[in-house]
This record gives C-alpha cells, sequence and structure tokens, in this order.
C-alpha cells in the first residue's frame, strides 16, 4: 500500500474528507474515527535506532492517555501546561492530549535562553511541564515535570476511557508566545474554535487524504503546528523530523516519498545548496507552501526548477490571525510569483496608512483571531475599534487584487528621510545573478540617522564583489536603498524559528566596522 494511502473500507464507514471537518469541536481531537484507525499517522524520525512508526489507533491512544493522566491527577479545566522539547511523536501527542482534557496547552521555545524559558512558563501561569529528557535542566524547579522521552509518556498515560471535552465558546486552547524580536515574547491566545475554523477552511479547500506531509520547523511555532493539526484532521500521514537539517530534510522527502512541504525560505534556501540535492530524487513533491518571511524571486526560481513537479507557492499567516489569509483569484487569474494571493473569501482585510489603498499596513478580521496577550497589561492590544487585527506588515494590491509583502513596520528604517523596507532592498539585490541570498540592515550614521549594509551569499561558483554589488543597486533601485556596506557570507545565521537572525547581523555589522576602525 502506498506511503500515504488509506485502506479500503466499507462505503458505510466512508465519509466525506470536506465534510468530516464539521465533527470536530475539540482542538487537540481532530481524527475522524470513521476512517481506517491502522493508517499510518505519523513517522517520527528522532530516534536514533531509526524511524518510529504510530497508525492512527496508536496516536490517539497517547494523546487520549496523555488527557486522562491531568485529569486523574487532578489539574482542572483551564489550567495551563507547558511544552518543551524537540519535535516528536509524544509531543504532538501531549500537545493534543492538553487540549482534549480541557486545558491550556503552552508550547514553550526551547531554544531561548533559560531566563527567557522561565519568564514564558511563569507568564503563561503554566502549572505542570512536560519535557523531553535533553530539556529536563531547564525547567522550573517548583513545577512538576514529566519527561515524556525514552518511555516517560508511555509510563504517564491513564488508558481507562476518556472522551474529550466541548469547548464553550472563545475557550482558550493554546498559548503560542511570539519570538520576541522586539521585547520579551507575548502569549498569543488561541480558541478551539479559532483553529477549528482553520483546519476547516483548509480542509474545504483541498482532498489531502493522501498526502505524506514533512514536517521540520519547530513545533512551537505556528507553522508547524498547523501543518501537523490540519495532516491529522485529513487523516493523512506525517514525517516528522526532530529539528531542521538540510540533508536529513532532503533523505526524507527520498525514503518516504513525501508531497507536501511548509517551510520557512531559509530553509528551503539551504536546502537548494545542500550537495546532496542533485542526486537525490525528489518527484513525489507536489506541493511547496513558502511563508513566515519574505521569499525574493530568485528563490522562487530556483525551487520551481529545483521541484518541477511541484506547485510552489508563496504563503502568508500570523500567530495572531491565522494562517489562513490568502487564497486562489476567484477569476483564476495566474498568481504572480512574489504574491502571497488574493484576500480568501472569508477573510477581511484592508491596507491602511499612507499610501492606502494600494500600499498600507494589513489588517486582518477572521474567525481565527487570537483572544488577546495573555497577562500583558503593559501591551497596547494590537485590534481595531471594529474588531481588525493590526499586523505590522506592509503591503502593496496591485491592479488584480493581488497582494505582495513588503516588510515589517518594526524593521523599517529611516536614511536620510526615506523610508526603507530591508525586504524591498533584498528582493533587488537576489535579482543579481550572482546573489543567492541578502539581508539588509541598519547601521547608524551621522549624517543620514541609519544607512543600509548588506549581508550576501554568493551562488555557488560565483565571487561577486562589494562593489559590483553596489553598483547593480544604484542602477536598479533608489540611490537610498543602496548597501553602503556589502559583506560576504558562507551562511546567515538563523533565528529559533529558522528565520533570518538580523539583530545578530547588526551585531557583526557593527563588530567587523569597529575592527576595522
Amino acid at each position: 500500500m502506498p506511503l500515504g494511502a488509506e485502506p479500503t473500507l466499507p462505503l458505510s464507514q466512508k465519509i466525506d474528507p470536506k465534510n468530516g471537518a464539521d465533527v470536530f469541536t475539540n482542538l487537540g481531537d481532530l481524527i475522524d474515527r470513521n476512517r481506517a484507525q491502522d493508517k499510518l499517522a505519523i513517522i517520527d524520525l528522532g530516534s536514533p535506532l531509526g524511524p518510529r512508526e504510530y497508525s492512527y489507533g496508536e496516536f490517539d491512544a497517547l494523546a487520549r492517555g496523555t488527557a486522562k493522566a491531568l485529569v486523574t491527577k487532578g489539574l482542572a479545566r483551564g489550567t495551563r501546561v507547558a511544552l518543551l522539547g524537540n519535535n516528536s511523536a509524544e509531543y504532538f501527542a501531549t500537545f493534543c492530549g492538553i487540549m482534549r482534557a480541557g486545558m491550556v496547552a503552552v508550547p514553550v521555545n526551547f531554544k531561548f535562553p533559560r531566563e527567557t524559558i522561565h519568564y514564558i512558563i511563569k507568564n503563561s501561569g503554566a502549572k505542570f511541564v512536560f519535557c523531553d529528557t535533553p530539556r529536563r535542566a531547564d525547567c522550573p524547579i517548583d513545577l512538576p515535570v514529566i519527561e515524556i522521552s525514552n518511555g516517560g509518556l508511555d509510563s504517564f498515560i491513564d488508558s481507562s476511557p476518556f472522551k474529550s471535552i466541548t469547548p464553550t465558546k472563545n475557550e482558550p486552547a493554546m498559548f503560542l508566545y511570539t519570538s520576541g524580536s522586539t521585547g520579551m515574547p507575548k502569549g498569543v491566545v488561541l480558541s478551539h474554535q479559532s483553529h477549528l475554523w482553520v483546519v476547516k477552511t483548509r480542509l474545504d479547500a483541498d482532498d489531502l487524504i493522501n498526502h505524506v506531509f514533512l514536517i521540520a520547523a519547530p513545533m512551537f511555532h505556528m507553522n508547524a503546528l498547523a501543518l501537523a493539526q490540519l495532516a491529522i484532521a485529513a487523516h493523512a500521514t506525517i514525517v516528522l523530523l526532530p529539528e531542521f537539517n538540510a540533508a536529513a530534510y532532503i533523505d526524507a522527502i527520498k525514503r518516504f516519498r513525501c508531497t507536501w512541504l511548509t517551510a520557512v525560505p531559509p530553509m528551503i534556501a539551504m536546502i537548494l545548496r545542500d550537495p546532496s540535492l542533485e542526486k537525490s530524487d525528489l518527484s513525489s513533491v507536489k506541493n511547496i507552501r513558502m511563508g513566515s518571511a519574505p521569499v525574493s524571486e530568485s528563490l522562487m526560481s530556483a525551487t520551481r526548477k529545483a521541484f518541477p513537479k511541484a506547485a510552489v507557492s508563496n504563503a502568508y499567516g500570523t500567530t495572531e490571525a491565522g494562517p489562513v489569509v490568502f487564497s486562489k483569484h476567484p477569476k483564476g487569474l495566474v498568481q504572480p510569483a512574489l504574491s502571497v494571493g488574493y484576500p480568501h473569501n472569508g477573510v477581511e482585510l484592508r491596507l491602511t496608512g499612507v499610501g492606502a489603498p494600494e500600499e498600507g499596513v494589513l489588517e486582518i478580521k477572521c474567525p481565527a483571531l487570537m483572544n488577546g496577550y495573555h497577562n500583558r497589561p503593559d501591551l497596547p492590544q494590537p485590534m481595531t475599534e471594529d474588531g481588525f487585527n493590526i499586523t505590522g506588515d506592509v503591503f502593496r494590491r496591485n491592479e488584480n487584487g493581488f497582494h505582495f509583502f513588503v516588510g515589517r513596520t518594526d524593521e523599517m528604517f529611516v536614511s536620510g528621510g526615506e523610508n526603507i523596507y530591508p525586504g524591498d532592498v533584498e528582493r533587488m539585490l537576489e535579482s543579481h545573478p550572482d546573489i543567492a541570498q541578502a539581508c539588509v540592515v541598519p547601521i547608524e550614521d551621522d549624517i543620514k540617522g541609519q544607512k543600509p549594509v548588506a549581508f550576501v551569499i554568493p551562488r555557488a561558483g560565483s565571487e561577486p564583489s562589494a562593489d559590483a554589488v553596489k553598483t547593480y543597486a544604484l542602477a536598479h533601485a533608489p540611490a537610498y536603498q543602496h548597501p553602503r556596506f556589502v559583506w560576504f557570507l558562507e551562511k546567515l545565521p538563523l533565528a529559533t524559528t529558522n528565520k533570518i537572525d538580523r539583530a545578530e547581523l547588526i551585531r557583526l555589522a557593527h563588530k567587523i566596522l569597529a575592527a576595522n576602525g
């Protein structure tokens, strides 16, 4: 039987995949039990002993047993429960079990410093922690902790019967903490209904049951969690890597004939530069969804060349408003390569500020909106009086209604009175035939206030000079956008969510300038 295929069931046991989602009421319980429970749900590649396989029935039992054990221990409905660990079947089952029990799952970015980890757990009000063995030392000493790796979850679960709770309206299901690039991380409160709408909406768009989804992005981030929830609800198969590694990612596609990839653009860029790519058969891939960071035309082109049978899309979503924002054009118009699409018919969008309605800050209203930020009275809620979420992301809209990401308002800087969005400059630089990737950051300037500098990864076999890059920029963009310094790197530093770490590059720029006097 093909890896992603569903065993044949009697007609009486079949259920339309587009209507089956209507039975889901709890975000932690997305298993359609009218489908074959012996189908492969998860292939976990995190063990040194080899892949570990879980059927839908086995995964269901882990999640249900976790829920029952939490209730048996006396934890009340609404209790926050933290999760600290690498991607694993146990991690995802525990995440689901917490919500089945009517408690709130709090995935924590374990790559943060221990002080920040403790801040998140305290801010969330968590009373219990699940972790894997390597993260045990990072758990607060004053909370009960269960290690879920090495058989720990099997020892914890309670196998007696348990029925998932039915949430009330707007009842929190999970707190997802943002990366904290502009301060301490913020806990985004998301209800069961908000992301059940996401799952149902995405299931209505496609029949996904025969897909094999590869997940390597961290499960403390919306990118991976939303995809895992979708795959389980679709009764598809997940191939799960503990963390991203380009060679391991390519090998997983090849070995398990993965059909669906979701990744942030820096991950795809690293895959395209890995030497194992050329000798690997990746013809199984049918869909590649890039999101959570800007996509350049050169990266889009290179991705399509490496995966000629795949539909490659440039996606957009936020933690506060969910991953369903844009879609296909209602008149069937071809989506431009760098566009994130046309507004989804279930979402209200508008662009505000200078340049609106053709350009401005994107505001979103949809059923996936967050309840708010948890326990942060010091922060203004990013909501308008009429219920739109203010994303802080600037977009342009063309004459056909397609939207294009310009940049973050908190990344924009002013040079000599001109607003510079790094993404604009990066896309221009990456159109250079000798440049594979670029990142632009600001440094201080006595006259201009700030000025742009660029870190560049050359294409394989190319050796562009800094002067050549600056000359190209002057010829292809306004003069104020051209990088005053250009430095070459073999790779760009990544933050904990696999996005480019701009703060680290600013520090590196200052270090280089100081060393050169």
